[in-house]
């Protein structure tokens, strides 16, 4: 479901966790607060992707 509420809801982006990217940025930085970076569904991705 790409529709913006269903990725917001997915990655959890309505918590206040942004100030953490303010410096440096989020670029190398594994922290789990960074749902977007997260590679847990690829697989079954790619699977759709492809048929």
């Amino acid at each position: 479901d790409l529709r913006p509420a269903a990725i917001i809801r997915d990655l959890d982006l309505l918590r206040p966790i942004y100030a953490q990217t303010a410096a440096y940025g989020h670029f190398g930085r594994e922290l789990e607060d960074f749902t977007w970076e997260r590679t847990d569904r690829a697989e079954q991705l790619a699977k759709l992707a492809n048929g």
